[in-house]
């Protein structure tokens, strides 16, 4: 790569890593709101879940939103999901304010924000790929490594925004649910229209133009990105790691229900969670420049598992501690097993990144899943928290051998 075309990717890269920024605050204060919506709402475990089922669920329409950003490109897809991102959080103050009183605001919140959530897919689907293209090929991980790392600031901001600026001394009613969002989809239609005249290289704009090089990828990739079985294992692989990622503060709240005695709330503890999650990857980029990515994703994949672990043998508070803990090894997982699901597929990516990016379904079905057996008096949250161990062994699986079937890995 030419140093003129290192200095045109620059610009991209900030504001991809700004997009990583407003994916990791919106979709971390989607999840910091359950204990909220919970008392607010009146919700059962289960019920206060679907926050997550309706959110992640969004991410159904990955490949078709794949397929349209191979019709109009990076940029229009950036700046359509901007626009969608805010039209939603309008949509949710609005329509929320309206419903008040009824039984239906609940859903009406739940509706607005999986249009909020529609948004956020097509932005990761330009941020993911975006930053694998925009710069040399052997330090895509690094790059995305480091984008996590900026999208792990706004997740750990976006607990205190809940906690000091929604929720901060108001009683929990619904109608004290929607208030910021007004602001925050003025944001993003206003982020929106400024990169609509903002010109934006095609990351693809030199194979497009060198004739001899796409048709030695043709000749090179297979004829359609569902011929590679480390794709479809990565988007399985992305499902247990949201198992995962949203499973410690989807349960968090089940442990101050299970001991009252616990002090403050879930709530305020999820910083802790998200700040990990944040040194994690900041550590990760660095460490990445010496380490194999393989190594890394498979020490922190033991060292997660033994937080979890541990916090069964561990009373009160300590418990909570050692499950917060392991957000700093749950930090480098998400990069590393994209960037493992799209190894070797030139022109696919785009696609690639669809079908593993439809994974994150794994954020709407399984803590869904694990609120259900916190319900049930026989199982309870021991039990929902044991299902870890199930999404740590499947990803330790893909990192070592899934990721390399059907490709020339060494």
């Amino acid at each position: 790569m030419s140093q003129k075309q290192t200095q045109n990717y620059l610009f991209p890269l900030i504001i991809v890593f700004i997009v990583c920024f407003l994916i990791g605050f919106i979709t971390t204060m989607n999840n910091s709101m359950i204990e909220f919506c919970k008392e607010a709402f009146q919700l059962s475990d289960t019920q206060g879940q679907l926050v997550n089922t309706f959110f992640y669920g969004a991410y159904f329409f990955s490949i078709p939103f794949a397929m349209m950003m191979n019709k109009i490109g990076y940029k229009a897809t950036l700046v359509l999901g901007l626009a969608v991102v805010g039209c939603g959080f309008i949509a949710n103050n609005l329509g929320v304010t309206a419903a008040l009183g009824t039984a239906n605001v609940y859903t009406v919140f739940l509706c607005c924000m999986s249009i909020v959530a529609l948004g956020v897919v097509m932005l990761q689907l330009v941020a993911n790929p975006y930053v694998m293209v925009l710069g040399k090929k052997e330090s895509g991980a690094f790059r995305m490594t480091l984008s996590q790392a900026l999208n792990s600031v706004a997740t750990t901001v976006a607990p205190i925004f809940i906690t000091y600026v929604i929720i901060a001394g108001k009683p929990k009613l619904p109608e004290n649910v929607p208030g910021p969002f007004l602001m925050l989809g003025i944001f993003a239609l206003v982020i929106a229209a400024i990169l609509f005249f903002i010109k934006l290289p095609d990351p693809d704009m030199d194979k497009k133009d060198n004739a001899e090089e796409a048709v030695a990828d043709a000749n090179k990739y297979k004829s359609s990105v569902f011929k590679y079985p480390h794709v479809w294992f990565g988007a399985l692989a992305i499902a247990m790691y949201m198992g995962l990622e949203i499973g410690i503060p989807s349960m968090l709240p089940a442990y101050w229900k299970a001991d009252p005695t616990l002090p403050g709330s879930a709530t305020e503890y999820l910083p802790y969670y998200w700040g990990g999650m944040m040194v994690g990857r900041f550590v990760g980029s660095a460490i990445l420049a010496k380490f194999e990515a393989r190594k890394l994703l498979t020490a922190c994949l033991i060292l997660g598992a033994c937080c979890v672990g541990i916090s069964f043998f561990l009373p009160g508070m300590a418990a909570v501690y050692a499950m917060l803990a392991a957000g700093l090894f749950h930090s480098v997982m998400w990069p590393l097993i994209f960037n493992l699901g799209l190894q070797e597929l030139g022109p696919h990516t785009k696609n690639a990144s669809g079908l593993i990016n439809m994974g994150v379904l794994g954020g709407a079905t399984l803590p869904l899943i694990m609120g259900a057996i916190v319900d049930d008096p026989a199982l309870g949250v021991g039990v929902a928290i044991m299902l870890m161990f199930v999404y740590y062994a499947y990803v330790l699986w893909f990192c070592n051998w899934g990721s390399k079937i059907g490709i020339n890995v060494k």
